[in-house]
């Protein structure tokens, strides 16, 4: 059976030109997957009443705009990941199976219907995410600052947890989320340099590393708490992965989450193989010995999977 083109690219690093495999997706039929990754559907009205309250406010959440695995298990413990910015991103990732498109108008009402929401469900640690919207200047930052402050400033008790895109190296954007003073400050690493560029629409490895380390340094003041993902099963090597955890304990990065890949659609990457639970266990222990003060790691594992227990005192 067919599996995947390979294209080789030349890249710098440095002073040192080395080459890029870049996956390519080719339609195959649906694969099966280990059995440790099949989920139950929803029974339990938790559930069901978290997504009449998201209907009702108009919001929307990566768990379903990305076809989150775990969404069964954080609705019903009414937990969600908020979606901010609208729903239609201006980036097409090879992994992502949100929109992507024109995004509509901003909706600069929206961090007011997010607090809504906080207090609607009582959360005492929420995680806001978005699209990336490479339209607007700066990427959406003030969307993430306004919604931040409110939820500080009327529910003085939750925590905060943003996981921001890389607002096309915008620094002064960054700085403007971090004033704001979110408890977690993430953004994912999503997978090894080599496939960066399909694999990562418009992103590029050195502007993360670099992220997360002005992160670290701008929050120093209020020990902002800085993470990271990232999902394997792309094809990468263990080498390759340990040079990330490494590159990124260098950048002082704190938390560390780590995932299976799994294919939304036949349109996207396909998945070159599947980590097995005791892999996932052994790579935790590796990043728990490079310095990450934590790690979750597992086939089901995503950046805000257990977020509320990333954080001190939780």
């Amino acid at each position: 059976m067919p599996r995947r083109t390979i294209e080789i690219i030349p890249l710098v690093k440095g002073d040192e030109v080395y080459q890029k495999a870049t996956p390519h997706p080719v339609a195959l039929p649906r694969e099966r997957r280990p059995e440790w990754l099949k989920k139950k559907l929803p029974s339990d009205p938790n559930y069901f009443a978290l997504k009449r309250l998201m209907r009702e406010k108009g919001l929307h959440t990566v768990c379903e705009e990305a076809n989150c695995p775990n969404i069964t298990e954080c609705w019903t413990n009414r937990t969600a990941t908020f979606l901010m910015l609208g729903n239609i991103c201006t980036r097409a990732c090879g992994f992502c199976d949100v929109i992507s498109g024109k995004p509509l108008p901003l909706d600069e009402n929206e961090p007011r219907e997010v607090v809504e929401a906080v207090k609607a469900l009582e959360l005492k640690h929420v995680v806001i995410t978005s699209v990336n919207r490479d339209d607007l200047p700066d990427g959406g930052a003030h969307i993430y600052a306004e919604v931040t402050r409110l939820i500080h400033q009327e529910l003085p008790g939750c925590r905060v947890e943003l996981l921001i895109p890389d607002f096309v190296g915008n620094w002064d954007a960054l700085k403007m989320v971090l004033d704001a003073q979110p408890e977690i400050l993430n953004h994912n690493t999503e997978t090894v340099p080599r496939f960066y560029r399909h694999v990562r629409h418009k992103a590029r490895y050195p502007r993360t590393l670099e992220l997360l380390r002005r992160a670290k340094d701008l929050g120093q003041s209020y020990n902002v708490i800085t993470k990271t993902g990232v999902m394997v099963g792309l094809g990468e090597t263990k080498e390759e992965l340990m040079e990330v955890m490494r590159d990124l304990r260098e950048v002082d990065c704190d938390v560390l989450t780590l995932g299976q890949y799994m294919r939304p659609s036949p349109k996207h990457l396909s998945v070159e193989r599947y980590y097995t639970p005791t892999e996932f266990e052994e790579l935790k222990e590796v990043a728990l010995s490079l310095g990450f003060k934590y790690v979750e790691s597992g086939p089901l594992v995503r950046s805000s999977y257990h977020a509320h227990q990333q954080a001190p005192n939780a």
